[in-house]
């Protein structure tokens, strides 16, 4: 498994280029971001944006030692239905 590691402090980035020879065409309508598990003092979503091939969340906070997973839900403008995950470990560095 591939994980990213962010630091509890930290506030980041993080996106998913839903284009790269995937929509063949097609573009994404919505975009949701949710984290798994849900838990006090854990990661939490503060901001979301997409255009029409990429998403992006903004993510902060997390307790250290535990592993979360930034999931992205589309829906593309031809009705299909897809996720990504982002599997984030927490580390204070």
């Amino acid at each position: 498994m591939n994980y990213l590691l962010k630091d509890p402090e930290a506030v980041l980035d993080y996106s998913v280029d839903w284009g790269a020879e995937y929509l063949s065409g097609d573009l994404l309508a919505t975009s949701s971001w949710s984290v798994d598990p849900q838990e006090a003092g854990g990661v939490t979503v503060e901001a979301t944006d997409f255009d029409a091939t990429t998403t992006s969340v903004t993510a902060a906070g997390g307790v250290a030692g535990r592993m979360y997973r930034l999931v992205n839900a589309v829906a593309l403008q031809s009705g299909r239905l897809d996720s990504r995950s982002i599997v984030l470990r927490v580390e204070a560095r």
